[in-house]
């Protein structure tokens, strides 16, 4: 796995969300392949003004602690216009201005590859000086080249 460092500006998300905990997502009742589901038939671009809207985040914000705790998941777009009315069933967030450590996963199937990537990040940040901030995370998928079958995604993890 391949890690560099970005500074990225702030920037504002719409998508859908929900609340959960790693130990919850390693056993049977995970609810973020139920989320990718309301994603994928949630229409955003077609209902919220986004920009680049090939690009898909999967933003870990609002951590409860560090990440043995619960936060929240948004899985959506740019937001073209953050002051805009909120469509229905659509939820806005904000990734602030931050250091990032990236991180690429292997190609392949994209669950297996994403899984694997955030244990091994969860084992870095474990055994290194390096500090996360926990302020938003963020794993970034490019739609246009999209394989779920063969899939590389690139993970953001806001340090100090």
């Amino acid at each position: 796995m391949n890690d560099t460092i970005a500074v990225k500006p702030a920037v504002t998300l719409i998508g859908v969300t929900t609340r959960t905990t790693n130990a919850q997502e390693a056993g049977a009742n995970g609810l973020l392949s139920g989320l990718w589901d309301s994603y994928f038939t949630s229409g955003i671009s077609e209902r919220a003004q986004v920009n680049n809207g090939h690009l898909i985040y999967a933003l870990y914000t609002d951590y409860e602690s560090d990440a043995s705790g619960a936060y929240t998941v948004l899985i959506g777009h740019e937001r073209a216009d953050a002051q805009a009315e909120l469509p229905d069933g659509l939820e806005q967030a904000t990734v602030p201005e931050a250091k990032f450590m990236v991180f690429k996963t292997k190609k392949g199937p994209v669950y297996e590859v994403v899984a694997q990537a955030w244990g091994e990040i969860w084992a870095f940040f474990e055994h290194s000086s390096i500090e996360r901030t926990y302020g938003g995370d963020y794993e970034l998928y490019d739609g246009r080249t999209f394989d779920p079958a063969n899939a590389e995604v690139d993970i953001y993890i806001a340090i100090k």
